[in-house]
């Protein structure tokens, strides 16, 4: 009977040791869930992360787009108005540079109106971001302000001088509104 006990008390123990070896198993099933899960979580908020980043970074690169062409805006949307009235002041300019020591004696009061609207065109141009673009004769050639509207040789005169400015060109802030239409030499010799 001893030994029949010594049995039930080793099955007991067994069975008590099996129960906590499947205990164990569970309890590290268990962490390794949470574990994973953890893992998803951490995983997931990885992404949120990297998509929060990278939807400040797009909304701070259209701020800075929409400041640009806003300031674009600001300084070259009126770019059409302003080359049509281009021609205004070169009518004004051909006016007043007609004009004779009789003619202005005759019609002074006419001559300085003409005058001081040209004027006053130049200075709204000026408030405006429109600069005058004003060569003289002997002036190198700039391809990026002149325009070339013909070459011929001309004695004392070095090639790419220019020799004759037929109209004056205009410059809005940094562009190019309209270049100088100039005469250009091609002389070898000078």
């Amino acid at each position: 009977m001893a030994e029949q006990k010594e049995e039930e008390f080793l099955d007991d123990i067994d069975a008590a040791a099996s129960e906590e070896a499947e205990v164990e198993m569970i309890d590290i099933n268990e962490e390794a869930d949470r574990l994973d899960e953890l893992e998803l979580i951490k995983n997931e908020r990885d992404e949120f992360r990297d998509r929060f980043v990278r939807a400040l970074a797009d909304a701070e690169n259209a701020r800075k787009r929409a400041d640009k062409d806003r300031r674009e805006a600001e300084n070259y949307g009126g770019s059409k108005l302003a080359r049509d009235l281009l021609p205004v002041y070169d009518n004004l300019k051909r006016a007043v540079d007609a004009v004779t020591d009789e003619q202005r004696s005759a019609a002074s009061g006419l001559i300085e109106g003409v005058e001081l609207t040209m004027r006053e065109l130049l200075s709204v141009f000026t408030k405006h971001g429109i600069t005058l673009i004003s060569p003289d004769v002997g002036d190198k050639f700039d391809p990026k302000l002149h325009e070339a509207m013909f070459e011929a040789p001309l004695p004392e005169t070095k090639a790419g001088d220019i020799i004759q400015v037929s109209a004056e060109g205009f410059m809005l802030h940094d562009r190019l509104l309209r270049p100088a239409k100039v005469g250009v030499s091609s002389s070898t010799d000078g």
